[in-house]
């Protein structure tokens, strides 16, 4: 099946402001397009802490600008990104494809611009010049589980669903992140490992086909981590969407990723395939070697680390 694309598109003006953007479902999907634009001011930011709407896609029928728009599959397609705050470019040219299905983590200094790219690939921030298409089914998860307080486990998975099953998908999905018999829970009542697989739940009961994932094992200690580094990748066997997984720690995108990405100066400054025999495992030479290839991209020397 074709994965479906949502387009945005926006040219600089002769002063290089970013002037508007246009959002596009793919031709695949045999929608009408009637003309339809959102003109974004200068230097605009999505609200912090937007989310999107659960489900959230293009508008449909909006215009094509650039035409044509074959992804050859791909369930990112960037050609071109540029994202600047002010006089500070923040992502600057960037290329980017990840394909239907495919693992890439996505690995930076602070302030490099990760947070940045997902935003946009999310459909929060249009200030941006270039062209960007990404799957219409995406969800994120972040680095909060960000749920609803006053809203259960399973009203937090639904949320935005319709349909009479909408209840019977939410149960299946907690069910499927170990927490069947939860679906009354507050969030109050959750460890933080139990507030993000709601989250993970609420991602996945949309059947994306993207998923774009901001560190959400960040603030979990080390051992939840291990955890749900397992959930996550038996999830992503079952569903197969792509996914995008943001995160500052070299070890976790090499245990997860079929793909690992580095920005630096706004630009991927490497892109390298993970080629360690599964399962992988840290004591494993090429892993060591990635690794330290990784680290030495980022501007780190791994050696340092146990200098006494």
């Amino acid at each position: 099946m074709a994965t479906r694309l949502h387009r945005h598109v926006t040219t600089p003006t002769a002063d290089a402001a970013p002037v508007g953007a246009v959002a596009l479902a793919d031709r695949a999907t045999g929608g009408a397009r009637a003309g339809s634009r959102a003109t974004d001011k200068p230097g605009a930011t999505a609200e912090p802490g937007a989310t999107a709407e659960p489900g959230a896609t293009a508008e449909p029928g909006a215009t094509d600008e650039f035409g044509g728009g074959d992804t050859g599959g791909a369930a990112v397609r960037v050609r071109g990104l540029r994202r600047a705050f002010g006089e500070r470019i923040v992502l600057d040219g960037l290329d980017l494809t990840i394909g239907a299905g495919e693992f890439v983590a996505l690995l930076g200094r602070s302030g490099s611009g990760k947070s940045t790219l997902l935003r946009i690939l999310g459909g929060f921030d249009t200030g941006i010049w270039g062209d960007v298409l990404a799957a219409t089914r995406r969800s994120v998860v972040f680095q909060e589980a960000r749920l609803l307080p006053w809203t259960r486990a399973l009203g937090n998975v639904t949320l935005g669903l319709s349909g009479k099953d909408a209840a019977s998908r939410g149960r299946a999905a907690l069910a499927e992140v170990g927490l069947a018999g939860r679906e009354r829970a507050w969030p109050v009542m959750l460890s933080g490992g139990e507030a993000q697989r709601v989250a993970l739940a609420r991602a996945l009961v949309r059947e994306p086909d993207l998923v774009l994932l901001d560190e959400p094992f960040g603030a979990l200690d080390a051992l939840t981590r291990i955890r749900m580094h397992a959930l996550l990748q038996e999830l992503c066997r079952r569903h197969r969407p792509a996914v995008l997984f943001v995160t500052h720690d070299v070890d976790e995108a090499i245990l997860l990723a079929d793909r690992v990405l580095v920005l630096t100066d706004g630009r991927l400054s490497l892109d390298v395939p993970v080629s360690v025999a599964s399962p992988r495992r840290r004591t494993d030479p090429a892993f060591a070697a990635l690794r330290s290839r990784l680290l030495a991209e980022l501007g780190v020397d791994d050696l340092d680390e146990g200098a006494h």
